[in-house]
């Protein structure tokens, strides 16, 4: 019965494995998606769009700068009137409004080595995008290409599966017939469990693999989700003279975004050390201004009002030797306070500035030189960034042909080995079946020639894979098609 479960359970698994994908996953799709999606990518481009809105505030810079303000307030106490300028003990309320601008016109191309700056920085935070897309497409082709091989394993595993099954059966109706003892039942029956662990270990390393691919896609873990695998032997590959370490490095200098990236942050770090270093000497700017102001103070008024009356005026004239007192005409004064109004004291109040303004800086604790140090230090370490990254390309470039020309021999090699064991499997199998070979020796040669073909699958995809790294270094992208 377990037997049967056994055989049911392979033959449905086998079934649906076959069955056409809705929604089946191809190396393109997988790539194109991921660019999409992935959240290093995006954070690449939030980094990019900050880089273009600090190139736009730089440019900002010159333009004249302008504001408008306002004040309302009470004055109570010893106070000056606005007004006036005269002290004063009443309480009065008061409100101002002035517009302000302001322009640099010189300050030793600070602003305009900024700008120049900025401007590289952004044109390398896009190179950058770029860059992080390369590396995930990497990383996409890299996981497809392990759900690949893990999926050959798991049809290798089916594949001994299948043959244990055949020998199973064949074994049993042997002892049944009394030409072989039950311990080779057994013994077929041990390596058929064998068989279906490793059956199990290899569908678990695919569903693994495709879990990782999901997680660099940015897809949910529970989605449904079929890759298309493709032949290994059909996917096309350069040969192997084409991908020359010092030609592919040659072309990864001048085509892989990295390269740039480092160019142009090299060559914006120096601009803003002309812009640091320009923050040392005077800066020339223009000024201008307009004003008033209100206040509610009331201002006294006297009136001369006729009283109809002569007053003495206290003077004395003299005529022929008489004094008189000289008289005039009465007047009584009132007195009265009132308030001038808000638009008449606006208009009466309103002031203009207008001048040139020379700044020279003398001291300021250091930070301008400290900061001109700290700007040049950078482009060393930008440079020295420059060429850690080309020593680790060529080291890679290198490394990957290396491998990939070990690989090729470990593939050629497999191929052979391949041959020769289902060759000595093939042997021992008639051997067995007319009983002049053990069990425990026809099962070596048939653990021999399935370990055979796990690692010629290995070695197929190793190889494929790192010449696929060679070409994608030389520019031309990664692809399965």
């Amino acid at each position: 019965m377990n037997e049967r479960l056994i055989i049911v359970t392979l033959f449905l698994s086998l079934i649906c494995a076959r069955l056409p994908a809705q929604n089946s996953w191809n190396l393109k799709k997988s790539v194109e998606y991921a660019l999409a999606n992935n959240i290093s990518v995006k954070q690449a481009d939030i980094q990019a769009r900050i880089a273009e809105l600090n190139l736009k505030q730089s440019k900002l810079m010159q333009i004249p700068t302008a504001s408008i303000s306002g004040s309302a307030g009470i004055n109570a106490g010893r106070s000056i009137d606005p007004t006036t300028n005269l002290f004063t003990n009443t309480q009065l309320f008061s409100t101002g409004f002035s517009l302000s601008s302001g322009v640099t016109i010189f300050n030793f191309f600070s602003v305009k080595n900024n700008i120049e700056g900025n401007k590289l920085d952004n044109e390398a935070s896009r190179a950058n995008v770029e860059k992080v897309r390369n590396d995930i497409a990497l990383n996409v082709a890299t996981a497809y290409l392990l759900v690949l091989v893990s999926k050959e394993q798991e049809n290798i595993a089916n594949l001994a599966v299948q043959l244990t099954l055949q020998n199973l059966d064949n074994t049993r109706k042997r002892v049944e017939a009394g030409v072989l003892p039950e311990l080779n039942l057994a013994e077929i029956e041990a390596q058929l469990a064998l068989d279906s662990s490793n059956l199990i270990t290899a569908i678990n390393t695919v569903k693994q693999n495709i879990l990782q691919l999901k997680a660099i896609l940015n897809v949910d873990a529970g989605q449904t989700f079929v890759v298309e695998t493709p032949p290994l032997e059909k996917i096309p590959i350069l040969p192997l003279n084409e991908l020359q370490p010092e030609y592919v490095y040659s072309q990864a200098v001048m085509n892989l975004p990295q390269q740039r990236v480092n160019d142009l942050r090299i060559k914006a770090a120096e601009k803003y050390v002309l812009s640091a270093r320009g923050q040392m000497y005077p800066t020339i700017s223009l000024f201008a201004g307009l004003g008033t102001n209100y206040a509610n103070n009331k201002i006294p008024n006297v009136v001369q009002v006729p009283t109809g009356n002569l007053d003495t005026t206290g003077a004395k004239v003299n005529v022929n030797g008489t004094l008189y007192d000289v008289v005039a005409p009465g007047f009584n004064s009132i007195i009265t306070t009132n308030t001038t109004k808000f638009g008449t004291q606006l208009s009466d109040n309103f002031r203009q500035n207008i001048g040139v303004q020379l700044t020279i800086p003398l001291f300021n604790n250091g930070v301008a030189r400290t900061n001109w140090q700290k700007s040049k230090l950078n482009v060393t370490s930008l440079q020295l960034q420059r060429d850690l990254d080309l020593v680790n390309l060529k080291q890679d470039i290198y490394t990957a042909y290396n491998d990939a020309s070990t690989a090729i021999q470990k593939y050629q090699a497999g191929i052979k080995r391949v041959q020769t064991a289902e060759k000595a499997y093939n042997f021992a199998q008639k051997r067995y079946d007319v009983g002049l070979l053990p069990t425990l020796d026809l099962l070596t040669n048939q653990n021999n020639l399935n370990r055979a073909r796990v690692e010629l699958a290995q070695a197929q995809v190793d190889y494929v894979f790192k010449l696929k790294v060679l070409e994608f270094y030389k520019g031309q992208g990664i692809t399965v098609e």
